[in-house]
Order: structure tokens, then C-alpha cells, then sequence
């Protein structure tokens, strides 16, 4: 079973190029915290949160959240907007397909 869902999954992208970027981004959701912060954000109105608001949660400092948003931004999973002194970020086109 596991070989045709992995067969599926590499068919259905396009190239070499497609496949690293995809095991990127599951390496970035493969921590729990990061998953977490994505589907808060996911939940976010308009699918957008600010770190002040996902730090409280977490149970983490303000710095650790910030750098796994930034693992995020970097696999290409969210987008940071800075407003003011504070950082708000979205999901990806990318990111919205991985938590269809």
C-alpha cells in the first residue's frame, strides 16, 4: 500500500525540482510545533496569524515560535508581512493544497 500512495504522490508532480521542494516542505511540517503553527494559521482569520498571537499557545518563547515560522517561510509553506514591530504570516498556495 505504502508504494502506490508514493507512486501517486511523485506522479503527480513535475519534476525532480517539484519532488525536492515537496520533501522539504514535509520535513518542515514533520516537527510538531510546526504543524501546529501552521494549522494555527490555517485557522487564522483570513488565513493569517500574527506571532504575538501564536507565541501564548505554544509555551515557547517569542523567539523559538519566530524561528520555526521561519522554517515555515523557507520550505515555502507561509509568508511573513512585517507590520509595525510585529510579523504576521500567511499561508502559501503551496500550503493550502498540503492541508486540503
Amino acid at each position: 500500500m505504502y508504494d502506490k500512495c508514493m507512486a501517486q504522490t511523485v506522479s503527480l508532480t513535475k519534476s525532480p525540482k517539484d519532488v525536492e521542494r515537496l520533501a522539504e516542505q514535509f520535513k518542515a511540517l514533520g516537527d510538531g510545533t510546526r504543524l501546529s503553527l501552521m494549522m494555527a494559521v490555517a485557522a487564522g482569520e483570513n488565513a493569517e496569524a500574527c506571532v504575538c498571537d501564536l507565541t501564548p499557545d505554544t509555551g515557547l518563547a517569542q523567539s523559538t515560535v519566530s524561528h520555526h515560522l521561519k522554517m515555515l517561510v523557507d520550505a515555502g509553506l507561509l509568508t511573513r508581512t512585517q507590520r509595525g514591530k510585529w510579523a504576521f504570516y500567511a499561508l502559501t498556495k503551496d500550503a493550502q493544497k498540503l492541508l486540503k
